[in-house]
């Protein structure tokens, strides 16, 4: 009785995997799983718990893989599907730029995209080329990354909070031909313009002094777009794909300086139409993007669901806590977005009306809390909160669909093999694969700490790893013999763990990497500017947790042996040459930083002490950022930052 059950059971899968299109290898290898694992009441139980949920994201799975199917066999990219977009919301709404008021219909972001692509041709630039562009959130920002990808141009995006070093490392190592700079970085292209090769053309847009642009031998942008041609250019030759370079995201990963992740055009559709569909967008939502155009949850998940769904875009220039739900309340948005940082930044603002007089209905991000979701969903009146997980360039991105507290998504239990993602053992010293003695990466128990990984295929637009424009930081994130022989996967350098059910729950960075104010900070990137500014001297960096408070507060070990040190000085030094988030909020004057045997930093032991001064002679300081100082941690301000009352 038990195995006729099995064997139904296996069939049915079959028949229903069979009915969504699923290959016939999947289905086989899904009702095999099935009949062996319907022979134990454990699978049972887990099939019926979470039937519901696995079924709806194959379908959101399967849903986006046939789009994608049929755009990469119509020959379409990005600019054409925005292009049917545009026929079918002329005169909607597409673009709303919160700081003046200005609204874009998708007509008019059309044309001015139209104007940008006529201008590049006009500079010679051919399909391939690069422009890197660095300005601050606006729609305009969105016009021409999408205007220099109408004839094959790609853009590379600059944060904005890059200063010296790390921005003349992101504008070299794409290889722009060109950079277009907001006019509120004039200055900070002011620092960096003597550095920066003579050949490299220079655009400004926005209200610059005529001798400030002369200086940096920079031309004015905005007056020969107002006179380009708005008609639709001529394709690009050859034309580009969706498995064609879209434009460039920086990220901080775990080897150092920021690296330019590839975005393909069938990479962007997979990011935003997975938004859409799993977390139930409508056409008619409007959605409120605070996040920066930089970062693939700003111009992806948030403007992408204008350019592929129809859906207007509140674009916010910079966050505020004291403005969000009254913005929210002036442009009737019903979806916003968040990184967990928002939320508690939110909820620590005081009571207002506003708050609850929204029509906000959904809040998709990531980085959320237990204790802050629930506060979160209670006090705004939010019904669902749309958590993910998935760095711009990886292949393993998941979601929670469903609103499971704390969990950034799931994979199924009963078939895991349509989505081949895995937790994988890793020695928690040195983060390095564990692997069997067939060679093979051990998989994770549930409820054991793992590195996620994703297997790579190439020829599947959900699969592939198309990496980084250094291909030396590509084949980093690259390891074979995962899940079988002669496989490779993508190497996610982030550790998870997965409940019996499948929800997956974050748990940590590793490797040189860690997450503040809603940025990857690389300890490697930050140590060499340290160093640099202190004579070259041994500096250890590294995260540290902080009570109630979203990531990890960075801290600084600094070899001393004078035994003074002007933390005067100091500040004034990184604040010219470190982003805010990537400064030191703690500091360790130490006689030495320990060590290996091959002179690589040891970060062990100053992790497991952090910022506490009861476990060690050396002095500790403090970034108290409302008096613009580093101030002494005794017992007193210790126990005032861990129980939440010192700002950070």
């Amino acid at each position: 009785m038990h195995n006729a059950a099995s064997v139904s059971a296996s069939l049915g899968s079959v028949g229903l995997l069979r009915l969504f299109g699923v290959s016939w290898s999947w289905t086989l290898a899904a009702g095999l799983g099935v009949y062996l694992g319907t022979r134990s009441w454990k699978y049972f139980y887990i099939a019926a718990r979470t039937a519901k949920r696995d079924l709806n994201g194959l379908y959101v799975l399967l849903r986006v893989k046939v789009a994608l199917w049929r755009y990469l066999h119509s020959g379409s990219n990005i600019p054409s599907i925005f292009a049917q977009t545009v026929k079918r919301h002329p005169n909607k709404p597409a673009l709303i730029y919160e700081a003046t008021g200005e609204i874009w219909t998708f007509t008019q972001l059309d044309e001015l995209s139209n104007a940008v692509a006529h201008w590049a041709r006009s500079q010679g630039w051919v399909s391939g080329d690069v422009v890197a562009l660095y300005m601050e959130s606006r729609p305009l920002q969105v016009a021409l990354w999408l205007g220099l990808a109408k004839v094959g141009v790609e853009a590379a995006l600059i944060n904005f909070s890059l200063r010296c070093d790390p921005l003349l490392h992101c504008i070299g190592v794409s290889g722009s031909r060109a950079i277009v700079f907001g006019a509120e970085l004039a200055d900070a292209m002011s620092e960096v313009n003597a550095a920066i090769s003579e050949s490299m053309i220079r655009f400004c847009t926005g209200e610059v002094r005529a001798e400030h642009l002369a200086s940096l031998g920079a031309q004015a942008l905005d007056p020969i777009l107002a006179t380009a041609s708005r008609h639709t250019p001529s394709p690009c030759v050859p034309p580009k794909g969706m498995n064609d370079r879209l434009f460039y995201i920086y990220t901080s990963g775990t080897t150092g300086l920021p690296k330019a992740a590839i975005v393909v055009h069938s990479r962007y559709y997979r990011i935003a139409a997975f938004g859409y569909f799993a977390f139930r967008m409508r056409p008619e939502d409007i959605i409120y993007d605070c996040l920066p155009l930089y970062h693939s949850a700003g111009n992806i998940i948030g403007v992408g669901q204008c350019l592929i769904n129809g859906l207007t875009v509140v674009v916010k220039k910079k966050f505020s806590a004291s403005r969000f739900w009254e913005d929210c309340i002036k442009y009737n948005c019903t979806v916003v977005q968040y990184i967990g940082e928002i939320c508690r930044y939110l909820l620590s603002q005081p009571v207002r009306p506003s708050e609850k007089g929204h029509k906000v209905r959904l809040a998709v991000g990531n980085g959320l809390r237990p204790s802050v979701w629930e506060a979160f969903m209670e006090r705004f009146g939010v019904a669902q909160i749309g958590e993910f997980y998935g760095a711009t360039e990886c292949n393993c991105s998941i979601a929670n669909m469903d609103g499971k507290v704390g969990a950034c998504g799931f994979n199924s239990r009963i078939l895991p093999t349509v989505y081949p993602i895995r937790l994988v053992r890793v020695d928690e010293e040195t983060m390095e694969l564990v692997r069997d003695s067939r060679g093979l990466c051990v998989p994770c128990r549930p409820g054991e700490p793992g590195l996620l990984v994703g297997r790579i295929n190439q020829q599947d637009p959900l699969r592939r790893f198309d990496g980084y424009a250094n291909q030396d930081a590509t084949k980093k994130k690259i390891a074979h013999n995962v899940f079988k022989k002669n496989d490779s996967a993508y190497l996610s350098g982030d550790v998870l763990v997965m409940d019996e059910l499948g929800y997956m729950y974050f748990r940590d960075r590793s490797g040189d990497t860690f997450r503040w104010r809603g940025e990857n900070v690389s300890t490697t990137e930050v140590e060499g500017v340290l160093s640099s500014l202190l004579g070259q001297t041994d500096v250890a960096v590294y995260g540290v947790a902080v009570p109630g408070v979203e990531g990890k507060a960075g801290m600084a070990a600094i070899a001393n042996s004078a035994g003074s040190f002007d933390c005067s000085s100091f500040l004034q030094m990184i604040q010219r040459s470190l982003p805010p988030y990537a400064r030191p909020v703690f500091l360790r004057i130490s006689p030495h930083v320990d060590t290996t045997g091959t002179f690589k930093i040891q970060k062990t032991r100053l992790q497991r002490e952090g910022y506490d001064p009861r476990l060690t002679t050396d002095q500790i300081y403090f970034l108290n950022t409302r008096a613009a100082r580093y101030d002494a941690v005794d017992e007193e301000l210790y126990n005032a930052i861990t129980e939440g009352r010192m700002s950070l």
